[in-house]
């Protein structure tokens, strides 16, 4: 899943995409190899103010509709509000990515029911601008199992068909560093006890900035590399990232690993 922020504060770009720039920004992640992109109106980075839906809106459509009946592989929104799920959906979105998992706006759910689309839930806590606040764990990998079969059985109750689910523990979000490694290093376990398709978002997120040597984020991506190989490993069916054409080689590598073993 290849990234592409149309917002002007994310955290891993080195400046924000006019909409003529971020579709060929996308016509470019398609290019490198990626099997679907994700578009994103909203930083969800710690510390990040929440805006608004018209505003959200104002910075993906343009995209949406300028990419529409020119990308061959599938469009997923990372929002998390039903409003622009709608019109994303409309506009020829696939997937919606819900960093909250339907905590933050519950009738999403039934946008993506009525709609037919695919949803993805991830683990979080709390709200971005205190991100850490909740990043207490008796048992990481337990607790986000627990959790996140709570958001599944909201999904399903409001209509959207098992098979139209993926799950995201989440690396980074409500975790400090040392929770999002232990969530990698037990991804094999979250997969099994949850039985559905996972998705893994490790890309230059700031549980790597140690083994980074510090670096800002766009200068992660060897760390995340090592990220995207252990998901890969640990049965990630998605890896999430900003650096497609690097990282494409390093899912091949790591799928055969994974295959010889």
């Amino acid at each position: 899943m290849g990234i592409l922020n149309v917002t002007p504060d994310s955290f891993a770009e080195a400046r924000p995409l006019d909409p003529r720039e971020a579709i060929d920004r996308a016509l470019a992640i398609e290019a490198e190899g990626a099997d679907l992109i994700d578009i994103g109106g909203e930083s969800t980075r710690p510390g990040a103010e929440s805006v608004d839906a018209q505003t959200e809106l104002k910075r993906i459509m343009p995209v949406l509709e300028g990419l529409r009946g020119r990308l061959r592989i599938p469009v997923s929104v990372d929002t998390y509000k039903a409003a622009v799920a709608a019109e994303a959906i409309d506009a020829g979105a696939h997937l919606v990515n819900d960093v909250s998992g339907l905590l933050y706006d519950p009738p999403l759910a039934g946008v993506v029911a009525r709609k037919g689309a695919a949803l993805v839930l991830m683990h979080t806590r709390g709200r971005s601008k205190d991100m850490y606040g909740d990043a207490d764990y008796a048992d990481v990998a337990a607790d986000v199992v627990a959790e996140l079969r709570t958001r599944v059985d909201a999904a399903q109750a409001a209509g959207v068909p098992r098979a139209a689910l993926i799950v995201d523990p989440g690396l980074g979000f409500a975790k400090r560093a040392g929770h999002s490694y232990g969530v990698l290093a037990r991804l094999p376990e979250i997969g099994a006890a949850l039985g559905l398709p996972m998705l893994v978002g490790p890309s230059r997120k700031s549980f790597l900035r140690e083994a980074a040597g510090g670096a800002d984020a766009t200068d992660r991506d060897w760390p995340t590399a090592a990220a995207v190989t252990a998901a890969v490993l640990g049965g990630a069916h998605i890896v999430r990232v900003h650096a497609v054409a690097p990282m494409v080689q390093v899912v091949r590598a790591a799928e055969e690993i994974y295959q010889a073993r």
